[in-house]
């Protein structure tokens, strides 16, 4: 009961029937606040007409935006939205209608707004919402808007799509000129990327090749410049490339490193060579203070003569070691030989004593003068050598003979005081420098001759003297203080390393070397019979122990000194026989090899390594000047090609691009020819480059000038195009504007050959082809319009067959009556020639007769067919064989136009008579039909 009360009275808008809601609906007012209430509960009903009609009457754009997507397939729901938005119905402001179409992903409903929308900004923001192809394709070609259009065309990137767009947007030619811009500019983005990856591939077989080539002075600017250019690439490479380009990069770091390697080598090589040199200086600078300290002693001893041999000793091994490794200078050379004569005359004086000295003391003790003269005689000691003290005393003997007063006195007067004063210089400089023996020596020299003096000047050189007497004391004492404690370390250090049996003999022998070599340095400090013989028992024992080490080290040294004469052999057989194209790298290779050879067979026999290493420094310096010689020669080469480039340069005479190819061949030759000196070989480079590149820049101008001139022609030609494709003939006469154009096209060619200019180029053929369409059509139809206005003649003249058929005479037409404008000529012969056959006919005509006329007019009827449409009918497929055979042989003969053939089959018309009623009847509309085909004037075409 309540329920059924309930509908009664309830409102029509709430009815279940939908129907009932429906027409309740249509009743209801919006601008009534309950009724708007019951539209607004009606906008979600159930029923989709019902809501879509309350969405209509509250005008809630919004609503019906967002109640599409369930309806989008109803035309009712697609219709209302459209116009809603669109602007053709409702009230909506434009604002909200842009907001709530930037909100739609519908393609249907967004191609119908951008092509009815009544505002721009509304088309424009559908327009943006759209992505396929196809829906900017069609918004290009068919929109109202011209900014709808051009903006659907600019948003196009694919090429196939831009082609099609080119070929269906024939209304809009900015849309045309849009495409093919964009058509053009992916044509120069394509032609773009290829010229990046040419370049890269150039600059990869570049630096495959750099990788590949030696090192040079200019190897690291050429291998950064090319990884520059590399880098200044826009575009990517592709993997491939740049794998290749990593490799490329490290062979050359490679190369780099290597010649770093090579030159800090070489460095090191100078800092040892600079090393082996101070210490070869300190090695002659103590021999030669101990023979200096020999020649100033007031006696020689054995002592001396054993330090002597013991310098001696180290200086040679020391000296051989390092002349191993790096051979001396001249100098070092000549101030070792000098040395060795003097170490020689000591001891071959010291021997000679030796000899004598048994004797001479007997001959001392007999006072036996004349054996003693002789002997003294025999031994012939040096002058600029202290003798020993025997030899004094027999000397001072001899001369004690000898000797007067007033000798005495003049011997005493020679004395010199600056001489003594000189000598306390030198004392006290040897002092300075710690050289106890030979400040000792001179100190027992000066002390008796300073004493000896009695004058008064004498006090300053004996108080001198007492002074540096004290402090040669001092350095005595300082010595043994120092040098007590050390030779018991070293007598500890030796007899520990004569007792380990488990340490290299190498090692052994370098530590024993050491070992003596400091136990020498003491001199006579603090020394003392037992630490000497526990010193020399101990390295006895390592001697011995040595023993078989150094027999296999000898072994090993004469093969290694067999191995160096070997190399000299080889270097000596090498520069006997030099090749006149001698690289000089190969020879500086050679000669770095041959070094290396000789450091590694070392050491050699002291007593013949130094004549084996004058014969390598001379093979050496010999290699070396024939490596200089032979650079010396590429440099005058590499010179004569500078100056081949600087005439290919400024030789105007010749062709810029052949200048060019011998330039690079110029470059292939010094490439090939190898390094010069070393300090020239940049310089060279440098102008051979300068000029190169000055010629190169020449090319670059050049074909700057050519593409900008060739960019201007095509510019040029871009414009007639243009003029062309914008022009349209309107009669026949314009054929002389067409063969204005062409002549102007004429004077641009020839054309550069890119495809910019095939694309002109097949354009311009396509205008042209279209134009003289057009012209021929225009001719055609002036011959039409000819043939209309003398149609009347051809009345008169089927008039007058008609009568002169009917036997009532003949008669000829006078053209002139008929048509007042004067006759084209084949016409005017095709109307005498139609008098004179009705004048000739036999009358009757025969049935002959008559289908002769009947098939001439067939034929005239077919032939002006083939020439409108190219069909015929079936029946006058014959006919049509036959003209065809005919037209095909009179082009062979003489090749008419279309208009030409036109006229003759127009004239043959008016010439065939006297012409039948009824057989022109039976013709003429078929006539007419092809002749108001040919007059109609063809539509403006564009390509």
């Amino acid at each position: 009961m309540h329920g059924l009360l309930r509908r009664l009275f309830a409102p029509r808008w709430q009815h279940p029937d939908p129907e009932v809601r429906r027409q309740a609906l249509t009743r209801l007012d919006p601008d009534q606040p309950e009724q708007r209430e019951a539209l607004q509960a009606l906008a979600h009903d159930s029923d989709e007409n019902i809501r879509l009609a309350a969405l209509l009457a509250l005008d809630d754009v919004q609503g019906l935006v967002e109640a599409y997507p369930d309806y989008s397939q109803q035309e009712a729901w697609f219709s209302a939205v459209c116009q809603r938005l669109s602007g053709a119905d409702g009230n909506t402001d434009l604002h909200k209608r842009q907001a709530l179409v930037e909100s739609v992903d519908d393609t249907r409903l967004l191609n119908t707004i951008a092509l009815q929308g009544d505002n721009l900004n509304l088309r424009l923001a559908a327009l943006a919402r759209l992505t396929d192809d196809h829906d900017l394709i069609k918004q290009a070609c068919h929109n109202g808007v011209a900014a709808v259009r051009h903006r659907a065309a600019e948003r196009l990137e694919n090429e196939e799509s831009l082609k099609q767009l080119l070929k269906e947007a024939r209304r809009d030619r900015q849309v045309v000129r849009i495409a093919r811009e964009k058509l053009g500019q992916q044509r120069t983005d394509a032609e773009w990327i290829a010229r990046q990856q040419q370049q890269r591939e150039q600059l990869l077989q570049q630096l495959e090749q750099h990788a590949r080539a030696p090192w040079e002075p200019l190897y690291g600017g050429r291998f950064r410049h090319l990884e520059r250019e590399w880098k200044n690439l826009s575009y990517p490479p592709s993997p491939e490339q740049e794998q290749r380009f990593h490799q490329a990069v490290l062979g050359c770091r490679k190369t780099l490193h290597d010649h770093e390697t090579q030159e800090q080598a070489r460095q090191q090589s100078l800092a040892r060579r600079a090393e082996a040199e101070t210490t070869r200086d300190q090695l002659l600078e103590g021999l030669e203070e101990t023979l200096n300290g020999l020649y100033h002693a007031d006696e020689l001893t054995f002592q001396d003569i054993d330090s002597l041999r013991a310098q001696h000793q180290l200086l040679s091994q020391r000296w051989q070691a390092l002349s191993d490794l790096l051979s001396p200078s001249e100098s070092a050379r000549q101030r070792y030989s000098q040395a060795i004569v003097q170490y020689e005359q000591c001891l071959d004086a010291w021997q000679r004593w030796q000899a004598i000295s048994t004797v001479l003391e007997q001959a001392l003790t007999d006072h036996d003068h004349n054996a003693m003269t002789r002997l003294l005689k025999e031994c012939a000691w040096p002058d600029t050598l202290t003798p020993p003290p025997l030899i004094q005393r027999a000397q001072a003997t001899l001369a004690a003979e000898v000797k007067t007063p007033e000798d005495n006195d003049s011997v005493d007067a020679t004395v010199s005081l600056e001489t003594l004063d000189a000598e306390l210089d030198s004392f006290e400089h040897l002092l300075e420098h710690g050289s106890f023996k030979s400040a000792s020596r001179l100190h027992q020299r000066l002390k008796p001759q300073i004493e000896a003096l009695k004058t008064p000047e004498a006090k300053l050189l004996k108080a001198r003297l007492k002074h540096l007497g004290a402090r040669l004391a001092e350095l005595r004492d300082w010595r043994g203080f120092v040098a007590g404690p050390k030779r018991e370390q070293l007598c500890s250090s030796i007899e520990t390393l004569a007792n380990d049996h488990h340490m290299a003999e190498a090692a052994l022998d370098r530590h024993h070397r050491q070992l003596v070599k400091e136990w020498k340095a003491l001199g006579d400090a603090a020394a003392n019979r037992e630490q000497s013989a526990r010193f020399r028992a101990a390295s006895d024992r390592i001697h011995e122990r040595l023993g078989p080490w150094r027999d296999q080290l000898s072994e090993e040294r004469e093969a290694n000194l067999r191995a160096r004469e070997k190399l000299c052999e080889q270097l000596e057989t090498l520069l006997a026989q030099p090749a006149n194209n001698a690289d000089p790298d190969v020879l500086r290779e050679i000669r770095d090899k041959a070094r290396h050879q000789w450091r590694h067979y070392s050491p050699v026999p002291r007593e013949r390594s130094e004549a084996v290493g004058q014969r390598f420094g001379k093979i050496r310096h010999q290699l070396q000047a024939l490596i200089d010689q032979r650079a010396e020669q590429i440099a005058s080469q590499k010179h004569a090609l500078i100056e081949e480039v600087r005439a290919l340069r400024s030789d105007d005479q010749q062709p810029l691009t052949k200048r060019t190819a011998d330039a690079k061949q110029l470059q292939q030759h010094w490439r090939q020819l190898g390094r010069a000196p070393k300090g020239a070989e940049q310089a060279l480079w440098k102008a051979f480059r300068h000029e190169c590149d000055q010629l190169f820049a020449q090319r670059d101008a050049h074909k700057n000038e050519q593409a900008a001139r060739q960019q201007q022609q095509l510019d040029s030609l871009q414009t007639l195009i243009d003029q062309m494709d914008s022009w349209q003939p309107t009669s026949a006469d314009d054929a002389s504007t067409l063969d204005s154009f062409l002549n102007q096209v004429s004077q641009l060619e020839p054309l550069p050959r890119n495809r910019r200019s095939e694309g002109m180029q097949r354009r311009l053929n396509g205008i042209v082809r279209a134009r003289r369409e057009r012209l021929g059509r225009l001719e055609i139809a002036d011959t039409v319009q000819q043939w209309q206005r003398v149609f009347p003649l051809v009345a008169a003249h089927l008039a007058a067959d008609q009568r002169c058929l009917a036997g009532e005479g003949v008669e000829n037409i006078d053209a002139a009556e008929v048509v007042s404008a004067p006759l084209p000529k084949p016409f005017m012969e095709a109307h005498h020639t139609r008098n004179r056959q009705r004048q000739t006919a036999t009358l009757p005509l025969s049935s002959d007769d008559q289908a002769a006329l009947a098939d001439a007019l067939a034929r005239l009827r077919v032939h002006l067919s083939l020439l409108t449409s190219g069909s015929v009918r079936q029946s006058d497929e014959p006919l049509r064989l036959a003209i065809q055979v005919e037209r095909l042989n009179e082009g062979i003969r003489q090749e008419r136009t279309h208009s030409e053939e036109i006229i003759d089959v127009l004239a043959a018309l008016m010439a065939l008579g006297p012409m039948p009623a009824q057989q022109w009847e039976k013709e003429v509309k078929e006539l007419d039909s092809l002749l108001s085909d040919l007059a109609e004037t063809p539509p403006h075409q564009a390509v």
